[in-house]
C-alpha cells in the first residue's frame, strides 16, 4: 500500500505555467477546480512533467482525472520561506464522466510538530497538524492537515512522532494576512482536510 495517494477529478481553471527544470525534465503547474457538494470550489495546484502531457497538454475548461501524490516544497518569497502544497501528477486522463468531482487523499505519515487546537469562527473545534510523509531517496513531504470536531479532540492529544493513517480531501481557502504596515493581503492556503484519522 502506498503511503501517499491523491485522486482528483475536476475542471482545468488555468493555463499551463512553467515551474522548473531538473535533470533535463521540465515541470509545469496548472490549477484544477474541484467542486464540493456545498458548491464551493477547491482550487488545487497540480504539478506535471512535460513527458506526461507531451501529446495532450491540459487546456482550460477540460474535465480531467489526476492521480498522484501530495508534495510540498519550500519557496523563498520576499525573503521568507513559503510552503507550497501541490498534487504531483503521475497519471492524467480526460474524464468521460463530466461533472463527477472527486477529491480523495490518503496519507500514512508521522506527526512532526505539536498539534494546535483552536475554534473556528463558527464555533467548531479544529486542530492543525503537520504530518511528514516519507518518499523515495530519503525525502519527506511536510503536509499541513486540519482535523475537525471529534477528530480534532483526538488529534490534540497526539505526541510528536506518532504514526498516523489519514483519509480526507485537499482543500484551498482564502485568508487575510496582516502585513507589517498594518494593511491586509488576501492569500490562499492549502491543506488536507482530515475525514478519517487513526493510529495503525
Amino acid at each position: 500500500m502506498e503511503s501517499n495517494i491523491a485522486e482528483l477529478c475536476g475542471t482545468v481553471n488555468s493555463e499551463l505555467r512553467f515551474s522548473h527544470k531538473t535533470y533535463g525534465e521540465v515541470f509545469y503547474t496548472f490549477v484544477l477546480g474541484v467542486e464540493r457538494k456545498s458548491g464551493y470550489v477547491d482550487e488545487i495546484n497540480v504539478m506535471v512533467s512535460e513527458r506526461l502531457i507531451y501529446d495532450n497538454p491540459p487546456l482550460p475548461e477540460q474535465f480531467l482525472e489526476v492521480r498522484g501524490q501530495v508534495r510540498t516544497y519550500n519557496e523563498v518569497q520576499d525573503g521568507k520561506n513559503k510552503l507550497n502544497v501541490v498534487v504531483f501528477a503521475r497519471e492524467i486522463y480526460l474524464c468521460e464522466d463530466y461533472g463527477y468531482y472527486e477529491n480523495y487523499i490518503y496519507l500514512e505519515g508521522f506527526l512532526c510538530k505539536p498539534p494546535v487546537k483552536r475554534t473556528s469562527p463558527l464555533g467548531r473545534d479544529i486542530c492543525d497538524m503537520m504530518v511528514a510523509v516519507n518518499r523515495m531517496y530519503n525525502k519527506s513531504d511536510y503536509i499541513p492537515c486540519i482535523a475537525w470536531g471529534r477528530n480534532a479532540g483526538y488529534a490534540q492529544q497526539l505526541e510528536v512522532g506518532t504514526k498516523l493513517l489519514m483519509e480526507g480531501r485537499m482543500q484551498s481557502r482564502e485568508y487575510k494576512k496582516k502585513l507589517e504596515d498594518g494593511s491586509t493581503e488576501a492569500r490562499r492556503a492549502f491543506e488536507v482536510s482530515v475525514l478519517k484519522l487513526e493510529e495503525p
